[in-house]
């Protein structure tokens, strides 16, 4: 409940907004977003005003727009929000008017500088809901994650999403972690849990899951954990009407081949992250693997994806896609010639 009489304190405000004291008081001081109020000149109390201020802040650095613009923009909620009553009540506070190119152009090129702990994460030049994301992410701003991720795949689609927001974010964390002795581990989970929830969303709700055509068979090598990747393509195939089953992380070799011999595949798509994990002699032996009735038995193309399997040409059987562009556009191709041969022949 809000004390009318000496308002919230900036560690309840930070919990009522799922940010860090810390980033509220820099907040204050770089952008002058403080309370209007301090209670004995020196410590921090918020009004109504002050939080309905904050709430804007949060909002539009969710959304890409660069932190010192959004602190102008905040400000002009509290020169026009109520002076008082209870902020634990109540809709949202009434939007303010900010440039549509803040949301949408491309930001200049940072200059570059190592990664700190507290300088941000290591994005350089990319879109502005990236930024966006990397800010909600740091903040574990769950809220804010979820409705972007909702955000930009609705309007850009999966392919862009995953290429020019979610993947860049995604390396984001992973080098801020490398760099800055094992710190933001949690921030990494948080993302990926926000994006393979987004994912397996947009899959579900593809035309896909009726569809009489053979599967694609979506599986991590041996040891391999990182499965964001195939998430991706299930829900880029799903959007296309072709069928997946994914089998996860870490697929055993027989799991593996029992899942191919039993699903008749039109083609398996192996995910390695690190070379340590590219287990060639098994991608060999799935490509070669046939099934069907006798004299008509098809072997299924096997899509090597993942950077673990750079070093080597693909072998006979297999394709190696740069990209989730590039592997839906391999799968696609096969499925068309597919239904273009079985027209031909009926």
């Amino acid at each position: 409940m809000y004390d009318t009489a000496h308002g919230m304190t900036t560690g309840a405000v930070a919990r009522r907004l799922g940010v860090s004291p810390t980033t509220v008081r820099s907040w204050d001081r770089r952008y002058g977003i403080g309370p209007a109020v301090r209670a004995g000149g020196r410590h921090r109390r918020w009004s109504p005003a002050d939080v309905s201020m904050l709430e804007e802040m949060c909002r539009l650095t969710a959304a890409g727009v660069p932190p010192a613009e959004a602190a102008r923009a905040a400000l002009e909620v509290r020169s026009g929000a109520p002076a008082g009553g209870d902020v634990s009540v109540g809709g949202p506070p009434a939007p303010v008017a900010v440039e549509p190119a803040a949301y949408l152009k491309e930001p200049s090129p940072a200059p570059a500088r190592r990664a700190a702990a507290g300088s941000g994460l290591p994005l350089g030049e990319v879109w502005q809901e990236c930024r966006g994301l990397a800010r909600a992410s740091v903040r574990l701003d769950s809220p804010a994650m979820e409705s972007l991720l909702g955000t930009v795949l609705e309007e850009y689609g999966l392919v862009t999403a995953w290429e020019e927001i979610m993947s860049p974010t995604l390396h984001a964390v992973g080098r801020k972690w490398e760099s800055s002795d094992d710190r933001y581990v949690e921030v990494e989970h948080l993302l990926s849990w926000h994006i393979s929830t987004a994912l397996r969303r947009a899959a579900v709700t593809g035309p896909a899951a009726a569809s009489p055509a053979p599967p694609v068979v979506l599986a991590c090598v041996p040891s391999e954990q990182h499965t964001l990747p195939l998430e991706a393509l299930a829900a880029g195939l799903a959007e296309r009407g072709i069928p997946t089953r994914m089998f996860g992380a870490a697929v055993p070799a027989e799991a593996l081949d029992a899942a191919v011999r039993r699903s008749g595949p039109a083609a398996v798509v192996l995910w390695s992250q690190a070379r340590s994990t590219a287990n060639h002699a098994l991608a060999r032996h799935v490509a070669g693997t046939t099934f069907g009735v006798r004299g008509a038995r098809t072997a299924p193309l096997v899509l090597l994806a993942g950077p673990g399997w750079l070093g080597r040409p693909p072998g006979p059987g297999t394709a190696r896609p740069e990209g989730l562009r590039a592997a839906l556009g391999i799968i696609s191709r096969l499925y068309e010639e597919s239904a273009g041969s079985e027209a031909a022949g009926g």
